[in-house]
């Protein structure tokens, strides 16, 4: 059941990115999208039964978790959340100088400029 609400949310991601146009929707259909991949490699990279890899006294025989998916999907998260400051950025820059968001006008604006 997780998966498909997972699935759910890169679709609905992946469905406002190809039919919205509107430069804002886009940026946070984009956003959705890979908060639906975070989440997925999320899913994937649970064990459970597992415990944390911490130092102790004793010899645990028992298998631990990799804490090498933790920190990519934390890097995963960081570099998102910059793509989309940046894109946010980019985004009032266009708006500033062609006044509108809707990305036919923009594209419209940007051929008449050359």
């Amino acid at each position: 059941m997780m998966k498909g609400l997972i699935f759910a949310t890169i679709l609905i991601g992946l469905l406002g990115l190809l039919f919205k146009r509107n430069l804002l929707l886009r940026v946070l259909s984009m956003d959705v999208m890979g908060t639906g991949v975070i989440s997925l490699f999320v899913l994937y990279a649970t064990r459970h039964g597992r415990r944390t890899p911490t130092v102790s006294e004793e010899a645990a025989v028992e298998p631990y978790a990799d804490p090498v998916l933790q920190a990519v999907i934390l890097t995963a998260i960081v570099i998102g959340f910059s793509i989309v400051a940046l894109v946010l950025v980019q985004s009032m820059y266009i708006a500033k100088r062609y006044p509108t968001l809707e990305v036919d006008e923009i594209e419209e604006h940007w051929k008449e400029d050359g």
